[in-house]
């Protein structure tokens, strides 16, 4: 699934020319792929969610909070065009949150006003305001530092399970995820390591001791963003968000650290970019 991510966001790229390095191609308007995916993510991502909020409870109000988060997380993408000021997207947002109380009021009335409403604001800032940060990784820093975030991420994963499952001993955080261990998390680090200094050399995204850094931060950045919705499943009482991906669980399950990863990762490259500059 990384790697079908990598060919849409190259694919993307050579669109929009800025994979070839076509003169002018900055000035195109880039990720149109990859905001069409950012968005349809959305509807499974809130609809897990929504479910792992009704068994405590709460009645996400999940039309209106799921158009907040498509406007929060493709939000860079129609900036490139249209040129909105940032206070109308604001004004946008404030829209959606009302409406999401009136939904809420519609359909339950009074009750659980707080709880269904903070519950719809949680989904729009986890699944919406992370998620916009992967999107403007691909517009201000181009389509090789996305998809070297999301690779080291997603091998870090597979690190911490490989080397976890072969010789994990050490519980890392067993109230919250008790499958994983400190061995795990130093198979995490070797392979985002491994995998950021491979696009550090190909890519020439970053220089090598940068690239170190990056994979060191972003295995165990990786790892925090799946504790983060370890703790909302294991609230709900669930291992998984949902079936829907066979072997791995829902979607929440799969795009959990990347998520957490994505402002991280838009701080780090700028850092990184004035530092060079």
């Amino acid at each position: 699934m990384t790697v079908l991510f990598s060919v849409l966001v190259i694919v993307d790229g050579w669109m929009d020319g800025s994979l070839a390095g076509i003169e002018g191609a900055q000035k195109r308007v880039q990720g149109t792929l990859l905001c069409c995916m950012l968005c349809l993510v959305q509807i499974p991502a809130h609809l897990e969610l929504a479910g792992l909020a009704h068994l405590k409870g709460i009645k996400t109000p999940v039309a209106a909070a799921l158009i907040a988060s498509m406007v929060l997380a493709s939000g860079s993408y129609w900036q490139q065009f249209l040129h909105l000021p940032h206070a109308l997207l604001l004004a946008i947002l404030a829209l959606c949150f009302l409406a999401m109380v009136a939904q809420n009021y519609l359909k339950n009335g009074l009750e659980g006003m707080l709880a269904n409403c903070g519950g719809g604001a949680l989904s729009i800032l986890y699944l919406g305001l992370l998620a916009s940060f992967l999107m403007s990784i691909r517009i201000d820093f181009g389509l090789w530092p996305l998809v070297m975030t999301v690779f080291v991420v997603k091998s870090a994963d597979i690190g911490a399970y490989t080397i976890g499952r072969a010789c994990g001993r050490h519980k890392f955080a067993p109230r919250i995820s008790p499958g994983k261990t400190w061995e795990g998390m130093l198979g995490a680090v070797l392979f985002g390591v491994i995998v950021s200094l491979i696009f550090a050399d190909l890519g020439e995204v970053m220089a090598w001791q940068a690239a170190v850094t990056f994979g060191i931060c972003f295995a165990f950045i990786g790892q925090m963003g799946d504790l983060l919705e370890s703790m909302m499943k294991r609230d709900a009482q669930l291992k998984d968000s949902s079936s829907r991906v066979p072997g791995f669980g829902g979607v929440l399950d799969i795009v959990d650290s990347p998520l957490v990863s994505a402002p991280f990762a838009y701080c780090f490259l700028s850092l990184s970019s004035s530092l060079t500059s």
